[in-house]
């Protein structure tokens, strides 16, 4: 009989194929053009001089690094990211801490009254952005709408109150809006990961004596951590790249240099004033902050897998 055995008694080596790796070739392709090209015009467009005169087929003109060192020295930019960095926090806490709560809470929702609950979420998802935005201008509407009427009915002096007028009371208004679209993602994958904890230990559990929120800290908390943090990576990213929202409240009213975000800043320099090389240097400043802002979380969830 042959001996299948190398010379120092272990089994060869299986031979690896190449198919899987060519089969993974068309989808590289079509990700690298549809990624990587509009990634690469981005870059070489911030090193450039390129306006309106480009447009109409003037060559652009290469400046190096000037786009960037002239947005380093603004201290508008600086004011601008600092805004997004607070509105993207504050959006992000809020959003994973009423969507993990109605998440638990749903686990102790009786069949009927946690399938209106989800179909409310769904809904409140599936709506279109700017039909939810319509809706949330007449809500505040300075005149006819309905937060002013019932706060003044309670009391408060809100009559004729203009909620898009000044920074704080805009910023309200869109984290508002902003955490009511996002809630229902949360909510849904949270449930879902905690339908996977074993019912078995939360009842040895309350067996031992554990009481409600030390089974929630010691069982369900660590055993859902890996959806946890690619949720709240997800709501980081979508929180800092906010614009529909911001763009659509600043035409009802809002002030637009006192609200700008990255994303509305960089629209209203490329599409609004014909500074495209510097729109575009604002977002890869913003792709790289994106990168830092993130790297915790990805670096958690890496070691997360690599402990298990």
């Amino acid at each position: 009989m042959t001996d299948m055995t190398t010379d120092f008694g272990r089994p060869p080596k299986p031979r690896r194929s190449a198919l899987p790796y060519l089969l993974l070739v068309p989808a590289a392709v079509a990700l690298a053009v549809a990624l990587g090209y509009p990634l690469v015009r981005q870059v070489v467009l911030s090193f450039q001089d390129f306006g309106l005169a480009q447009q109409f087929g003037k060559p652009p003109e290469w400046v190096g690094t000037d786009n960037y060192r002239e947005l380093i020295t603004d201290p508008y930019l600086w004011r601008v990211t600092l805004r997004s960095l607070v509105f993207c926090f504050v959006n992000a806490a809020a959003t994973m801490a009423i969507g993990v709560g109605l998440a638990l809470l749903m686990r102790h929702m009786s069949r009927w009254v946690r399938l209106l609950l989800q179909t409310g979420l769904l809904l409140a998802w599936a709506m279109p952005v700017v039909a939810s935005l319509t809706v949330w201008q007449w809500l505040f509407d300075t005149q006819y709408g309905v937060v002013n009427y019932v706060l003044t009915e309670l009391g408060f002096d809100y009559e004729g109150h203009s909620w898009l007028l000044q920074p704080l009371s805009f910023f309200f208004v869109a984290t508002v809006i902003v955490v009511w679209m996002s809630v229902p993602f949360v909510a849904f994958t949270v449930y879902a990961a905690l339908t996977q904890v074993p019912e078995e230990l939360m009842e040895a559990a309350e067996i031992d004596g554990a009481g409600g929120w030390g089974r929630l800290r010691n069982i369900v908390l660590p055993t859902i951590r890996p959806v946890l943090l690619v949720v709240a990576l997800l709501q980081v990213i979508w929180d800092l790249r906010v614009f529909t929202q911001i763009y659509i409240l600043q035409q009802a009213g809002g002030s637009t240099r006192d609200t700008n975000l990255l994303g509305t800043y960089i629209y209203r320099l490329g599409i609004g004033g014909g500074k495209f090389g510097m729109a575009a240097a604002v977002a890869v400043f913003m792709l790289v902050l994106t990168v830092v802002l993130t790297a915790p979380y990805v670096r958690s969830m890496l070691k997360q897998e690599g402990e298990d």
